[in-house]
């Protein structure tokens, strides 16, 4: 830990040469895993993370470094190495930190770190059985895992004022490779959550968990190719979220609006996606996998309303980012660890719910595509362009969900497909999962209710929809 006297001393050495701004990030984090393959326990594990990362800015300039050397010398020279960055007079001293408190939406009250790993492995072998049970042979391969983290940061920077938080969450997976004379496929599982072994046990349970997964990759084993063209697509809710997240939610990130290179830059009170969609951005959410007390320059997490009935009215931002469109951080900024630089990110990000039900949006398609499921893809924030491949989906036929296919991809636009979301169901649910950027990789909940977009390009080697 650092004391406030050193850390005073450390940020009035980084504010030498005219820096306007300094920050120190600690970070003292423990994690461990298990994983089963086959039945049998195949790694066990444990890690601890700590350090620290310090940061300059001046007007729109950032620099910043990192150390795991948290001795008074470590900590000067880095501080020193950073500051010839700039060459002008100090403009800022640190003469006191204020302690500042956020709310604890998260607490921690049995802790992961004192359960035996006994009894994790046991949480994980119970999933493994329910795979085992089902005596598929075209199961060739199966992995369970779980895995927690218990993270304490503390912050300090030049507004003369210090934070610290502690958070623990953790998430059981499951992994199923299925495999014929037909070819292969895959299947994932993995929730997650800031709450303790309960959550495992009453909501998450294994076996439901890893059933899922495995009945997902038998059934897809069995479908045939996904036709092609323009078609309405279904999205369900839940991890369908995610095309939200990849192609919409990344625009609206500080780290890209304010370079102009979103197309959402400088559309702030412009309807950019339908009257129906409502999209939030919520790090407040108790016990969700994306939430967040303070984020990670010390700004207390929000509730953010990116889109209002189509109308764009916020980003995600954070303080460095939001200089240049001169705004103050909303608490959007996250980071890795200590070795990152912090940025604006998302947290729990969904569309709200609609007042259609699911059924309802079923019915009322004649012909298309049913997506449950997506398994990775690529999107380019400053046009919105993106391409998902479906892990699960269905053809709609008659209002009615019918054969499985694979293969599917879905191509488009962000900002089009937005505004082509004719129908919103009112069956909001989560997905977990990790994201990727330039602060590393970071827990973010996707989320939505079951909704339609009226027309996109489908890609698939299954022909033409009939």
């Amino acid at each position: 830990m650092i004391s406030k006297k050193l850390a005073i001393e450390v940020l009035n050495e980084m504010l030498a040469t005219g820096g306007d701004y300094a920050e120190i990030f600690y970070e003292d984090s423990r994690a461990s895993g298990v994983s089963i393959e086959n039945g049998k326990v195949s790694s066990s594990s444990s890690s601890v993370t700590s350090g620290v990362g310090l940061r300059i800015l001046k007007e729109n300039r950032s620099v910043y470094g990192y150390t795991n050397d948290l001795t008074k010398k470590g900590l000067l020279e880095l501080a020193r190495s950073l500051n010839k960055s700039f060459n002008s007079k100090r403009i800022l001293t640190v003469t006191k930190l204020e302690m500042i408190r956020g709310k604890n939406r998260n607490p921690i009250v049995h802790s992961y770190e004192n359960i035996p790993i006994e009894e994790k492995i046991e949480l994980v072998r119970e999933g493994i059985k329910e795979i085992e049970s089902m005596k598929d042979p075209r199961i060739v391969r199966y992995i369970g895992s779980f895995g927690n983290n218990h993270r304490g940061v503390t912050i300090f920077n030049s507004k003369g004022k210090w934070f610290s938080r502690e958070t623990e969450f953790a998430r059981i997976a499951y992994s199923i490779i299925a495999a014929d004379e037909n070819g292969m496929e895959t299947a994932f599982e993995g929730p997650g959550c800031q709450m303790d072994m309960s959550f495992f046990k009453d909501k998450a349970k294994p076996r439901k968990v890893a059933r899922k997964a495995a009945e997902t990759a038998l059934l897809m084993l069995t479908a045939k190719e996904c036709p092609s063209g323009k078609m309405p697509v279904v999205i369900g809710n839940g991890w369908g979220g995610v095309l939200f997240h990849e192609a919409c939610g990344h625009p609206l990130e500080a780290s890209a609006v304010s370079r102009g290179l979103s197309y959402a830059t400088g559309k702030e009170g412009q309807l950019i996606a339908s009257p129906l969609v409502t999209a939030i951005d919520d790090s407040t959410i108790p016990n969700e996998w994306g939430s967040i007390d303070i984020d990670d320059e010390g700004n207390p997490g929000t509730k953010r309303v990116l889109i209002k009935d189509g109308v764009l009215k916020d980003f995600m931002i954070d303080d460095f980012n939001g200089r240049r469109m001169g705004r103050e951080g909303n608490g959007s900024c996250r980071r890795q660890n200590y070795r990152y630089c912090p940025t604006s990110r998302m947290s729990n990000t969904y569309i709200d719910n609609g007042k259609s039900t699911p059924e309802e949006i079923i019915k009322a398609t004649k012909l298309g595509l049913y997506a449950v499921g997506f398994a990775g893809g690529s999107v380019d924030p400053t046009t919105g362009e993106f391409n998902f491949g479906c892990s699960e989906a269905y053809i709609i036929r008659d209002g009615k969900i019918c054969e499985p296919v694979k293969g599917a991809t879905l191509i488009g636009k962000g900002e089009e497909i937005l505004k082509k979301i004719d129908m919103v169901g009112n069956d909001l649910a989560f997905g977990q999962g990790m994201c990727g950027a330039a602060s590393g990789s970071i827990r973010t909940n996707v989320g939505q209710p079951t909704l339609r977009i009226s027309e996109i390009t489908v890609g698939g080697r299954g022909g033409e929809l009939k």
